[in-house]
């Protein structure tokens, strides 16, 4: 009996000790996710102006983002028609379009290369997503949001091996960043009712 209540007593302490350390790992991976992962860029801080940046909309004419000031703009920067994940988050978007214009603001996404399936996702939800293309990767750098080495090999012939970093801002209508959130991992992305929430704090300043 003695014997079968020690090993009893060890087997609790050896769950309970299980316990623990599954809990810890968990707390630690929470954590990481929470903090760790890319800083955010100097030039795209929250509180700064939008650098100004230039890119060709989907018709092939030139923008520039110092056109956006008067409007309020939630912007995206996607990596291409290529990442499901993208592809899943304009989709998520596509259902709160109309909150965002109904606000006066723009919905804009800034892509290597024009996002054929992401734009027949928003026809098919009746929507009107801006496009701005950043062929050359030029204000990607400047915004300090390139991915190196980043697009998978059988992609590569059509959009080379760089790309963006997935990466949300909420601008107010004075071109000022009022939020903005870099993905930690590349699935992660978010919520579009975050960034409705975000928006209608942006345009209460």
């Amino acid at each position: 009996m003695a014997n079968q209540a020690r090993y009893c007593l060890l087997m609790n302490n050896l769950t309970l000790i299980v316990i623990v350390i599954i809990l810890l790992a968990l707390a630690v991976a929470y954590w990481w996710f929470r903090h760790a992962g890319r800083s955010v860029p100097d030039l795209i801080q929250r509180g700064r102006p939008l650098p100004d940046f230039a890119a060709v909309d989907e018709n092939g004419g030139p923008v520039r983002s110092t056109e956006l000031h008067g409007t309020a703009v939630v912007m995206l920067f996607v990596r291409g028609n290529w990442c499901p994940f993208c592809s899943s988050q304009v989709r998520d978007l596509s259902r709160h379009y109309k909150d965002i214009v109904d606000l006066g603001a723009r919905l804009i996404l800034v892509t290597p290369k024009p996002l054929q399936t992401t734009r027949r996702v928003a026809e098919f939800f009746k929507v009107e997503f801006d496009f701005w293309l950043d062929a050359d990767l030029t204000a990607t750098r400047v915004l300090g949001l390139l991915h190196s080495s980043a697009v998978p090999e059988d992609h590569h012939v059509e959009y080379g091996e760089d790309t963006v970093w997935p990466t949300a801002l909420v601008i107010d209508p004075n071109g000022v960043i009022r939020f903005i959130e870099l993905s930690k991992i590349i699935a992660d992305r978010p919520n579009p009712r975050k960034l409705l929430q975000e928006l209608r704090k942006a345009l209460a300043h």
